[in-house]
């Protein structure tokens, strides 16, 4: 039994080391091609009246219609006999 255990350990050793070689080319590669070529960068967002930025109005837009679909559901479940 022993044995098994020492081949067991070894096994999960080299594919540990295998995952870390891996991940270590990645990262290389990924800096060279960053090296080469910055990302671009970021856009800005534009303020509103409010002074709320543009992404954040369609995110509120978009968590209103999230609520209001979440309500018919609650709805549709309390008329067809179920409770929460």
């Amino acid at each position: 039994m022993p044995t098994d255990d020492k081949a067991t350990k070894s096994e999960r050793d080299a594919a540990a080391k295998a995952v870390l070689d891996n991940m270590a080319r990645l990262k290389a590669m990924r800096l060279a091609r960053e090296a080469v070529s910055p990302p671009a960068p970021a856009k800005k967002r534009t303020a509103t009246k409010s002074g709320k930025t543009s992404s954040s109005k369609t995110s509120s837009s978009k968590s209103a219609e999230k609520a209001q679909a979440l309500a018919a559901w609650l709805a549709d479940q309390r008329s067809g006999g179920r409770r929460t």
